[in-house]
């Protein structure tokens, strides 16, 4: 998060927020993308936020997968809440929020106007969040292509042809770019994002042994390959998470992907169980383990297009 030179007392702040399905990360921060609205102030206010009389838990649970997230309020909710953990940060509360970003790559251009009405629908917004009151503007948005941004202001490193995909919580993005150039014609979004592997460990777990092993348990042998639970149950999640993987290699082969043609690079919270359970020459594919990188790829595209506009 960067601020710009106002000309008035209020700072204007570029927040670059990369609304998935199973976490919102911004440039600093992570947390689920889960809300649970209450008629009455909620008993615990760790993570509570006040709108309009209205009290929300933020980040309980995850989200559904939906193409359209602005099916309900929920995400305009976790938008405010990940703007007041970026202000926080800089220790503001008051400030003109210049907000960055995107939707899966081939849902931008359908998308891409609507989306930015329904984050920008009240300019000015006064809420609460961890019992700190917010006054904030919206003074701009911009909507950019998801995972894309990740890599934006690496693209002079990109040679020859790379396979660029990003695996998120809900859906896949692919995309291919030759010479530090994307190419718009190959660009391909699936839903087979790492939610489809926690289904399928899940129901796994269930067939074989008949029990219902914790999500956050499963999501610790996922993130880091290994947990303390029973030899069994371990080696069922290793074998499910190799056959989610094994599904994904085969859908970059499906869009063109020749490891010795082209390179790989991986974004996104999937990328973790590429590194685990994957099979893979580390000298032609990338893993970026930093989850924070398309957010942060958001406030740098935002900063290109502010800066060419001021200079025009």
């Amino acid at each position: 998060m960067t601020h710009t030179n106002p000309n008035n007392l209020t700072p204007t702040v570029v927040i670059g927020i990369d609304h998935g399905y199973g976490n919102i990360k911004t440039a600093n921060t992570c947390f689920r993308a889960g809300v649970t609205v209450w008629d009455k102030e909620p008993l615990f206010r760790t993570d509570a936020l006040f709108l309009n009389g209205v009290w929300y838990s933020i980040g309980q649970e995850h989200k559904e997968f939906t193409p359209d997230k602005m099916i309900d309020e929920d995400y305009y909710i976790l938008t405010l809440a990940a703007v007041a953990r970026e202000l926080s940060l800089a220790q503001l509360t008051t400030a003109d929020v210049y907000l960055a970003v995107g939707l899966p790559l081939t849902w931008v251009s359908e998308q891409k106007a609507s989306f930015r009405r329904y984050l920008t629908r009240e300019k000015e917004i006064i809420f609460s969040f961890r019992g700190v009151r917010y006054d904030i503007r919206i003074v701009g948005c911009e909507v950019f292509p998801q995972g894309f941004a990740a890599i934006a202001d690496k693209l002079p490193e990109f040679k020859g042809s790379t396979m660029l995909c990003d695996i998120g919580n809900g859906t896949m993005n692919i995309m291919t770019i030759v010479g530090g150039k994307p190419n718009p014609t190959k660009c391909f979004t699936e839903k087979y994002g790492t939610h489809q592997c926690m289904l399928a460990v899940r129901e796994q777990l269930m067939r074989r042994f008949g029990s219902a092993v914790d999500e956050e348990i499963i999501e610790e042998v996922l993130r880091t390959g290994t947990a303390d639970i029973g030899e069994k149950y371990l080696a069922v999640i290793e074998e499910t998470a190799r056959q989610y993987v094994a599904g994904i290699m085969r859908r970059l082969r499906e869009h063109e992907y020749n490891p010795e043609l082209m390179r790989l690079y991986i974004v996104g919270g999937g990328g973790c169980l590429i590194r685990h359970f994957g099979e893979y020459d580390p000298n032609r594919v990338t893993i970026n383990d930093d989850i924070c990188a398309t957010a942060k790829g958001y406030e740098y595209m935002a900063h290109m297009k502010l800066k060419k506009a001021a200079a025009s």
